[in-house]
């Protein structure tokens, strides 16, 4: 099975960068699965970029399942993540629009087959996010982007995994929530295995 890890953190010494990139990273070079990484903040994105965006569509193809990393800032990913999503799950390679009637259509998803996984970092508590945004991060997410890409499955949603305050808690927090990424990872090896 081939991973594609995407990082869209420019800080390298931050949580999701040097916590969870590399906890995903590390577990997969463990197991020795087979995945290639595409690291946002690294790669050039001046325009033209087409190449680059090509380059990313074949990885997107080559890939079984996909982990997206990153911190959410003013109630979205990163702009470089949010450019991905933009102009890599573009229609005609990600999804197309069925037509219902001459005014309403619905999407058909093109990589439905992939497996995704998703955690993104907050620097925000829980329970406003949860309760005052009514999860709002989240939800565009998976049913603004995750949904027309990926098709409709319930795992968008338990995959896309969140983790709170993270520049205020302990270390020892931070190691509990690297706990659930190594756990997750662990899982999504095993069921290939099976």
């Amino acid at each position: 099975m081939n991973h594609l890890i995407i990082i869209g953190h420019p800080d390298k010494n931050s949580f999701c960068y040097n916590g969870i990139f590399k906890k995903v990273k590390d577990e997969m070079s463990k197991n020795n699965q087979t995945h290639k990484i595409i690291d946002l903040y690294s790669d050039d994105f001046t325009r033209p970029r087409e190449n680059l965006i090509d380059n990313y569509k074949k990885l997107i193809t080559w890939s079984d399942s996909i982990y997206i990393i990153s911190p959410v800032w003013w109630f979205r990913l990163t702009p470089r993540t949010e450019i991905f999503f933009d102009e890599v799950f573009t229609p005609g390679f990600a999804y197309k629009f069925k037509s219902i009637t001459k005014t309403y259509s619905y999407p058909i998803s093109f990589l439905k087959d992939k497996k995704l996984r998703t955690y993104i970092t907050h620097g925000a508590p829980a329970l406003p996010v949860l309760t005052l945004y009514v999860n709002s991060v989240k939800l565009r997410l998976v049913m603004g982007v995750y949904s027309f890409v990926f098709g409709w499955k319930f795992s968008l949603f338990t995959k896309t995994k969140q983790f709170w305050s993270v520049p205020f808690v302990s270390d020892k927090k931070r190691e509990k929530y690297l706990k659930l990424v190594e756990k997750d990872i662990r899982r999504d090896i095993k069921s290939i295995k099976i």
